[in-house]
């Protein structure tokens, strides 16, 4: 579906300050270090994101695709010359965008001044902002069934490297809970952008999420469950938490 057609004018307010929610091009500006991801809206210019690999909290945008931003400007001192969202949410636009292809070169004064995330070469699946080893581990909590888990998901998308652990785990706590039944819910969502336009996913994406997840937990051989598909459009977005609305609910019972 166009771009275009998925914009449609709301008399709702705008997402309220400090959230920044838009769609706009990306921007890559190069550094002696690693690169930054950046988008200007209104004038104004903001750092989404450094390059890092797929296993990240925040993926890093593409060149040659718009990006829906959805962040709260944040204190802290600009980076690479940009207002900070954090926290912030990228969805990468699956249409292609020939415009969306600026990229900046290295100045002196937008040099990080901290180390790259991780060292050179493949990430083998780190995570490039890993967290400290020496950090207490958490107490294990006792699961019992039935137990909800919540996917989210990029704007019109589908399953993603990052949910791989989530599909084990709730794979895993089927099987072991000897579950009977599966409940798969998912939404389609919009997201009231910052100049009080609705963002809207496509029609069929609540029925391809629920779908893809239990094709998936089948084929990963979770036997002998009922599973009970359904799909729904999400609550009207507030410009806040419309991220949160683009999910598939699983309940093993």
């Amino acid at each position: 579906m166009a771009l275009l057609a998925l914009l449609a004018s709301v008399t709702t307010a705008a997402a309220p300050e400090p959230h920044r929610n838009f769609v706009a091009c990306p921007i890559v500006r190069d550094t002696s270090t690693v690169p930054c991801w950046l988008a200007e809206h209104k004038g104004e210019l903001y750092f989404l994101t450094l390059q890092t690999d797929v296993s990240a909290p925040v993926n890093p945008p593409q060149l040659g695709h718009r990006v829906l931003v959805e962040g709260v400007v944040s204190d802290e001192p600009r980076i690479c010359g940009g207002v900070v969202l954090k926290p912030v949410v990228l969805s990468v636009l699956p249409e292609l965008d020939s415009s969306c292809s600026t990229v900046l070169p290295a100045e002196e004064r937008y040099n990080l001044t901290f180390e790259p995330p991780r060292p050179p070469g493949p990430s083998k699946g780190r995570l490039a902002f890993a967290p400290d080893p020496s950090a207490p581990r958490p107490t294990p909590v006792v699961e019992t069934i039935p137990k909800t888990f919540a996917l989210q998901y990029d704007f019109d998308g589908l399953i993603a490297f990052r949910h791989a652990g989530q599909l084990q785990q709730i794979h895993d706590f089927a099987r072991k809970h000897r579950a009977t039944r599966v409940e798969i819910t998912a939404y389609r969502a919009s997201s009231l952008l910052s100049d009080e336009t609705l963002f809207t996913e496509r029609d069929d994406i609540g029925r391809r999420r629920a779908e893809q997840v239990a094709s998936l937990l089948k084929d990963a051989g979770l036997a002998g469950v009922a599973f009970d598909v359904k799909w729904q459009n999400a609550l009207r977005p507030d410009g806040v938490n419309d991220a949160r609305l683009r999910r598939a609910d699983i309940t093993v019972r």
